[in-house]
């Protein structure tokens, strides 16, 4: 038996829908081309029934490191724009805050660990719409966790579990800021 005829796992489409979905982001398939490619690989028996899906596309980007430590004694931690998240960050800063932006990042992981160790700072975390994120294991001594979206993981979203402490500061996470006036 062709590699290509054997049968796929779950995961196997799931994978291709990802797939298909970043591409989809980059422009490189139309809205129509996305439904259809979908339709086909969530309902895929076999390996070659999904790769017929992807084989007009680039390979996939190269993988972010799984981890990355960024660190400042005085200076404030930003990340924002068109950035690449790692599988978990982990962030110490002594007397600044830190903002983590992850609405326009690309994000090749569904579950994302972010450790704070914060002293004197606070934390900001913007999620994409439709993202989630555990705050359950951040502590302060000072201050308080505050979270606006909701904490239970679900399929296909982004999941952020924030673990770690403050000592005089708090943590927020949330949604972007709807613009009235955008054009």
């Amino acid at each position: 038996m062709s590699e290509l005829q054997m049968r796929v796992s779950d995961d196997d489409r799931e994978r291709t829908t990802r797939r298909l979905q970043q591409a989809f982001t980059e422009g490189r398939l139309t809205q129509l081309e996305l439904e259809d490619r979908l339709e086909v690989a969530l309902t895929a028996r076999t390996y070659g029934d999904l790769l017929g899906l992807i084989t007009d596309l680039p390979d996939e980007q190269s993988q972010v490191d799984d981890v990355i430590d960024l660190e400042s004694k005085n200076g404030n931690l930003k990340r924002s724009g068109d950035w690449a998240v790692p599988r978990r960050l982990r962030v110490s800063s002594k007397y600044g805050s830190v903002e983590l932006d992850f609405s326009e990042a690309v994000i090749a992981h569904p579950v994302v660990d972010v450790e704070l160790d914060l002293t004197y700072g606070s934390a900001k975390i913007i999620l994409p719409e439709g993202g989630v994120a555990s705050v359950d294991a951040f502590r302060s001594d000072y201050g308080y966790p505050k979270s606006t979206v909701p904490s239970r993981p679900r399929p296909g979203s982004l999941y952020v579990v924030v673990t770690g402490r403050s000592k005089y500061g708090g943590l927020v996470v949330r949604y972007p800021r709807k613009r009235w006036f955008a054009h």
